[in-house]
C-alpha cells in the first residue's frame, strides 16, 4: 500500500497567486497529477534528489543542481528521495524579462526547455536559505534585497556551463544578451498582472504599455512564444485551478471570478491545458489522499 502523502495546493499557493513572486525553502511532497502556474520556477536542490515530469521530457535534479523552467506548461514532481530539500522561487514574467540571460535562453525556457547547471558552490545553500528568510521577514528592505540577489544569482548562470534540456549538449555563452524587448514586455506583464480578471483586450494592454497594439502583440509573441490572449488566459486558468482545488464555488462562478466571459470559453481553455473538464478536474483532485504530514514544510507566499 502506498503510504505517501501528496501535494495539494494551499489556499495562498502559487496557483492561486499567479502574479506574485514567492520564495521557498522546503521538504516538498510528490504530486499525483500535473499542475501549472504563470511563473518561471527556480529550483536549487539543497539535499537529496527530485524527478520531474515536464511537458515533453523528464528531468532529474540532484543535490547541488540549480534549474529554471517555465511553470505555464503542466509539470509535476512525481518522485523524490525521502530526504529531499529544495529552495528557490517562482518568478512572474515581470521579473523574468528583467533578467539579463544569454541570447535565446528566455525564449527556449518559454517554449518548454529546462535550464540545468551543476556549477554551484558552498555559498548557494547559505544564500537561498537567507533569501527565503528575508522574503518572509515582513521587512520590505530585506525582501527587496532577497529578490535582487536572487535575480543576480540567476544571471550569474551565464558564466559557467549549463544545459537546456531535453537537448543534452552543454551550452556555451556567446557573450550576447537578448535584444532590447524587456522594458515593453515588463510593462505588458505588469498591466496584465493587475487586470487579468477584468475584461481586457490587446488594445487595453498596448495603451498601458504605450505602444501600438500590433507591435505589442509582435514583441510579446517573439519574447514569450505566447500571444497576449494566451498569457491572459494562463493567468486566469492558474487562478481558476486553485479555486477548483480549494473552494466549493460552482464551476460557472469559478469561470466568472477568474475573468472568463462565459462557461463555454472557460471549459474550452481549461480542457486545452489540463486535458480534462473543470468538473472532472475538481472531482479527481478531491479524491487525492490527505496531504497532512508531520515534518513537511509548506512553502509560504511572498508578494512583490
Amino acid at each position: 500500500m502506498d503510504e505517501r502523502v501528496y501535494y495539494e495546493p494551499l489556499a495562498n499557493g502559487v496557483e492561486r497567486l499567479p502574479t506574485e513572486l514567492q520564495m521557498f525553502h522546503a521538504a516538498p511532497l510528490v504530486m499525483l497529477a500535473p499542475h501549472w502556474h504563470a511563473q518561471v520556477e527556480v529550483n536549487f536542490i539543497v539535499k537529496g534528489w527530485a524527478h520531474y515530469k515536464m511537458s515533453g521530457h523528464d528531468v532529474r535534479f540532484a543535490a547541488g543542481d540549480l534549474a529554471l523552467f517555465w511553470g505555464g506548461q503542466p509539470h509535476y514532481l512525481d518522485d523524490a528521495s525521502d530526504d529531499l530539500v529544495y529552495a528557490g522561487g517562482h518568478l512572474p514574467l515581470v521579473h523574468f524579462f528583467r533578467l539579463r540571460l544569454p541570447q535565446g535562453v528566455q525564449a527556449r525556457l518559454m517554449q518548454g526547455a529546462t535550464l540545468l547547471t551543476h556549477a554551484t558552490d558552498a555559498s548557494d545553500p547559505i544564500n537561498f536559505a537567507r533569501w527565503n528568510e528575508y522574503a518572509r521577514s515582513g521587512d520590505l528592505m530585506r525582501s527587496s534585497v532577497a529578490v535582487d540577489e536572487l535575480l543576480l544569482r540567476i544571471e550569474r548562470i551565464r558564466f559557467q556551463p549549463y544545459m537546456l534540456l531535453p537537448d543534452v549538449l552543454a551550452v556555451k555563452d556567446d557573450g550576447e544578451l537578448d535584444h532590447h524587448t524587456s522594458p515593453i514586455v515588463v510593462r505588458i506583464c505588469e498591466f496584465i498582472a493587475d487586470n487579468f480578471r477584468e475584461d481586457i483586450d490587446s488594445i487595453d494592454i498596448a495603451v498601458a504599455a504605450d505602444v501600438h497594439p500590433k507591435y505589442a502583440m509582435t514583441v510579446f509573441k517573439k519574447s514569450t512564444g505566447m500571444t497576449l490572449n494566451d498569457y491572459v488566459n494562463l493567468l486566469r486558468l492558474s487562478y481558476a485551478q486553485a479555486l477548483l482545488m480549494r473552494d466549493e464555488t460552482n464551476v460557472l462562478q469559478v469561470a466568472m471570478d477568474s475573468g472568463f466571459g462565459s462557461l463555454s470559453a472557460f471549459n474550452k481553455s481549461f480542457r486545452k491545458i489540463a486535458g480534462t473538464s473543470p468538473s472532472d478536474f475538481r472531482r479527481e483532485v478531491r479524491c487525492r489522499p490527505s496531504v497532512t504530514a508531520p515534518g513537511k514544510i509548506a512553502p509560504a507566499p511572498f508578494s512583490d
